[in-house]
């Protein structure tokens, strides 16, 4: 570094990436020299039905909620590229595909399934790097820096790991390589599916400059007119202004929105086991307006998702409510604990009280969500003199331990039987 930053402060932007600041001089920074490799698999919840099912090779498929001709509730899960040339896209009311096309193959997702050829691909990707972050059930990043000339090269590593998986999984995969992870990801979804696109260092700032500027993180929905309205169509107009005109007009994002347009992203690859956050939630068959009921689905949200953080034997410390109403507007609130945990009755009276303070204006609401964040590895310390905590923690191993012999059905806490099976809650 030159003189006069001696000392950067990192800040944190409501799940952005970190970013540096005070402003900087692009001469301040020093090339990592690092190899980046992301892979994506291409439609994978579709593709492995097709794979599984050979009579709906070539068709329109969707993975998602059951349709019930045009009347149904929830989402797209994934499509094969063969609905996506009638407008189906991922996270679309299941409603809104069926109207696009109502013959294509619609099948409710088999997460057991896709979790067994994930496994399977994320273990061939340890062959290629120690550095291995899976970032979704079907996405992960590689840092190939130190391994790449073991295959000849980011190029041949790449088509080595493209063949690997077609044999073995029959699947395609596209992948982007780059100097970082945030131009690695972009590049992997140009030329999908079953692409591979790399960017030298040397065309970084070349190769950003014409995309749009809703590739950028963090530019969603509400910021790119914002955006726009300042004259940023794409990156290149983003790496024209100056750190201070975007710290001025945007506060802090303008910094984090400055160095991703700058081709500045020093995150390493990380672990797979740094989730960044464990969450469910359901969508109801209709709109409901009922408290109680929406109080009882969240308590099995928080159940269920108490029992998966202890199998993986996760804590975490931020727990956060969402919320979706019947006009598809979509909210989130969250508490921190002082502490890690894994316990079904301490996630649900966090929200229990978030969601008794949300206003919902009077709307009906559509679905409902839980998740927990800032998650820790291992299991906590416990307060050996808390009577209360032991109880619980015991009664959570024998229910862990009925359901990992019997099913996830096996058990439930008598309150939420009926309620559960009369309200048509749909586990997503």
């Amino acid at each position: 570094m030159k003189n006069g930053n001696s000392r950067l402060r990192i800040f944190c932007l409501q799940g952005l990436d970190p970013f540096y600041s005070p402003i900087m001089d692009l001469s301040d920074m020093e090339s990592t020299g690092r190899t980046i490799l992301h892979l994506d698999m291409d439609a994978f919840f579709a593709a492995v039905e097709q794979q599984d099912h050979p009579q709906w090779r070539g068709k329109p498929l969707v993975v998602g909620a059951d349709p019930k001709g045009g009347k149904g509730r929830g989402v797209v899960s994934t499509c094969s590229y063969e609905a996506r040339v009638y407008g189906i896209r991922s996270a679309m009311p299941i409603s809104t595909a069926y109207r696009l096309c109502p013959t294509a193959v619609y099948v409710l997702p088999r997460g057991g399934r896709y979790a067994q050829v994930s496994r399977q691909i994320m273990s061939l990707l340890r062959d290629y790097s120690p550095d291995v972050e899976q970032i979704s059930i079907d996405e992960a990043f590689l840092d190939i820096t130190s391994t790449q000339k073991l295959f000849g090269g980011a190029e041949a590593l790449a088509r080595q790991i493209k063949s690997q998986i077609n044999e073995k999984t029959k699947l395609t995969a596209s992948v982007g390589i780059a100097p970082n992870k945030f131009t690695a990801k972009i590049a992997s979804d140009l030329r999908k599916p079953d692409g591979l696109v790399i960017v030298k260092a040397d065309e970084l700032l070349t190769f950003l400059a014409p995309l749009e500027i809703s590739r950028l993180w963090g530019a969603g929905p509400k910021t790119v007119p914002q955006l726009q309205a300042m004259g940023i169509y794409t990156i290149g107009d983003m790496a024209r202004y100056s750190q201070q005109q975007l710290f001025e007009r945007l506060g802090q994002p303008g910094l984090h929105f400055w160095r991703l347009a700058n081709g500045i992203d020093d995150r390493p690859v990380g672990g797979a086991a740094d989730a960044k956050s464990i969450s469910r939630e359901t969508t109801f068959e209709h709109d409901i307006d009922d408290n109680e009921q929406m109080r009882d689905c969240l308590f099995y949200l928080c159940d269920d998702l108490a029992y998966e953080m202890r199998k993986k034997r996760l804590r975490g410390r931020t727990v956060t409510l969402k919320i979706r109403l019947d006009d598809f507007s979509t909210f989130s609130r969250s508490q921190t604990f002082d502490h890690g945990t894994d316990n079904s009755d301490e996630m649900f009276q966090r929200i229990s009280e978030l969601f008794q303070s949300f206003d919902r204006g009077g709307k009906c609401v559509r679905l409902l969500g839980v998740a927990m964040s800032h998650l820790q590895q291992g299991v906590g310390q416990m307060d050996l003199f808390a009577e209360n905590d032991e109880k619980r923690d015991r009664m959570d191993r024998v229910m862990d331990q009925v359901r990992k012999k019997f099913g996830m059905d096996a058990i439930h806490r008598a309150s939420l039987l009926k309620k559960r099976r009369d309200s048509g809650w749909i586990r997503e």
